[in-house]
Order: structure tokens, then sequence, then C-alpha cells
């Protein structure tokens, strides 16, 4: 007799877990946008002038390497952009095409090499992991900018004087989380030059007006927050939880940290917005300094909806806006 496994916790679309802890991700939501979610290739060639590669440093941390084409008589070095992703903590890969279609962009807007994290995913692998992984990519290339390590990209071509980070969503929690441990270290001679989180999974234990009010989104719904950090949470947090909420009473004071300036972009739509303002208000009065991009009009993660940028006018709009926003950020830092 074959026992049959039982969906104990389901996002609707996204992840069934199953009751003896395994774990499906195969995409179940609509079949016209599935292609967001498929593995694009490395690319070894430049195809519109940017090409990719993935890179195996140790059997927790694999990155992507986005390679923007520059003038070979153009000796000065590139920016590093170091890409933490988004999906609650529990979905989505480095190598998704909705990833790939906005950092190549960016890569080739900033004139600057993107290195992306493949990071561990809960419930496998609850929080503090992805934090551990994109901080052990900043130690990577640590490695490489003290000549201990070798990646040809990335020595030839990359300024490891203007290292930044950068996130989607979750991804964005995970910025602000790498930038604090940063602070507490040693990255000489690299230089840890800026914070870019977008969109931020910034939320607290008692829902704002904003998650009340504000329309859900096909990139963010209630039941999404409230299932993935259940997931993601270590056993016994709350969303008040320091990673989820870092402008909290449970939070190192803001004033404690030694941070890189932040860019700090939000939609005027998110449903999560009030939260993200109340985190912008907290680095303000920590005398941190954080400018502020918002979106008009635009909803959570609006940009990596390709079916949107391409068919929206409105969205395309913003999705330059947002580039241009960054790459002013970068090219100024």
């Amino acid at each position: 007799m074959v026992c049959q496994k039982v969906v104990v916790n389901e996002v609707s679309g996204w992840l069934r877990v199953f009751d003896d802890g395994s774990v499906d991700r195969t995409w179940t939501g609509p079949p016209q946008v599935e292609f967001m979610t498929e593995p694009v290739p490395p690319h070894d060639e430049f195809i519109d002038g940017v090409a990719t590669r993935d890179v195996f440093v140790n059997k927790n941390l694999r990155l992507r390497i986005y390679l923007p084409e520059t003038n070979p008589e153009d000796e000065s070095k590139l920016p590093i952009i170091l890409h933490l992703h988004g999906g609650g903590f529990c979905i989505s890969q480095a190598d998704w095409y909705m990833y790939y279609h906005m950092y190549t962009r960016l890569a080739r807007s900033a004139k600057a090499i993107c290195v992306s994290v493949y990071l561990r995913l809960a419930p496998e692998h609850r929080l503090p992991a992805p934090v551990n992984d994109g901080f052990s990519a900043l130690l990577w290339l640590r490695s490489l900018a003290q000549g201990e390590s070798y990646e040809p990209w990335l020595i030839n071509h990359g300024d490891f004087n203007r290292v930044f980070l950068i996130g989607d969503s979750s991804g964005g929690n995970l910025v602000h989380e790498v930038a604090a441990r940063a602070g507490k270290a040693d990255l000489s001679p690299l230089r840890l030059a800026g914070g870019i989180p977008i969109h931020p999974g910034f939320v607290r234990a008692v829902r704002s007006r904003s998650e009340l009010e504000q329309p859900e989104s096909p990139m963010l719904t209630i039941d999404m927050v409230d299932k993935f950090l259940s997931l993601a949470l270590p056993v016994g947090s709350t969303k008040d939880h320091p990673i989820t909420c870092p402008m909290g009473y449970g939070a190192p004071d803001l004033d404690s940290l030694k941070l890189p300036p932040f860019l700090l972009c939000i939609a005027e739509r998110d449903m999560i917005i009030d939260t993200e303002m109340e985190y912008y208000e907290a680095m303000k009065k920590a005398k941190k300094e954080v400018e502020l991009l918002i979106s008009p009009g635009m909803s959570h993660s609006f940009y990596l909806n390709k079916i949107a940028v391409d068919m929206d006018p409105q969205t395309a709009a913003q999705t330059e806006g947002l580039i241009s926003g960054i790459t002013e950020f970068v090219n100024k830092h």
C-alpha cells in the first residue's frame, strides 16, 4: 500500500509543504505567467549587451554574475552590485527569468557587474540562513579583492571600492541585515558603498493600515505574507522579529548600526507601504543617510512582472524610472 503525502501548508500557485517535510515549488498558477519562473541558462557570449555565468563557491554558496559589455579601450573598473532575491524567503531562484530581465537591464544601465546569490530557502532553511548566504557572498567578494580567490570577470572588471547591496521584497530585508553585519566587520580592501532595498518586506505583528486597505497585487497578498513568514521565521517568532521589523522594539537600535548610504525604493500602492515608511522615518531619526525613491501608482515588485512591463505604458515608464534612479545612486557613490 502506497501512503499518499498530505499537504499541510500551501501558498497558492507557489509552494506546497507536505506532512513528511518535503516541499514542492512547482508553479501551479496561471500558465501564461509560468515563463517568469523559468530558469535562464547562463551564456558566456554577450546577448543584448550582457553575458552571464554561474559560479559555485562552496556547497552552500552559488552565484550568478551579469557582466555588461564594455569598450575594450575603456580600462575603468565597474561597480559591483550584490543582489539578494525576494520570494518571502521561501521561493524563487537567482536564475529566474523575472530577475534575468531586470538585472540584465540594470547591468547595462548602471554599467555595473551584478552578482546574484542563490539563497537557501525556508522552510528547509529558516532565517537567518539567507542572511548568512548574503554575508558569505560579501566575504567572497572581499577574498577576491584580497587576491585570495579568483574569478576573472570580477578580477578583471570589478571595482571592489564600489560594492552595493540590492534586494527585492524579502531581499530588501536582507540588504539591511547584511549591511548591519558588514558594519561590524573589516571588509578591507573592499568598501560597501551603498544599500538599495526595493519594496522591502518590513512588517510587524500588528497589521498596518495599508495592509488592511491597499489592494492586493499578483506579487503580494496578505496570505502570502502570513504563510511565507510562518515558514521562514525562527520557530516561535512573530513578525516583530528584527529581520522582518528592523525598526521595531525587538531590533537593535538603528543609531547603533554602522550603515552605508541607502536608497529605499517603495511603490505608492504597495500593501506594506506603511511599514516601509516607518522604517524610512526610523532611519532618518537615527540620522542615517537614506534617500527615498517612490514609484507613483505602482504595486509591490511591479518591475518584475514582465507582462505588465511589456503591456502597460505606465508600468514600463515606472520601471525605467526605477532603473534610472538606481543607476544615479550607484554613479553618485
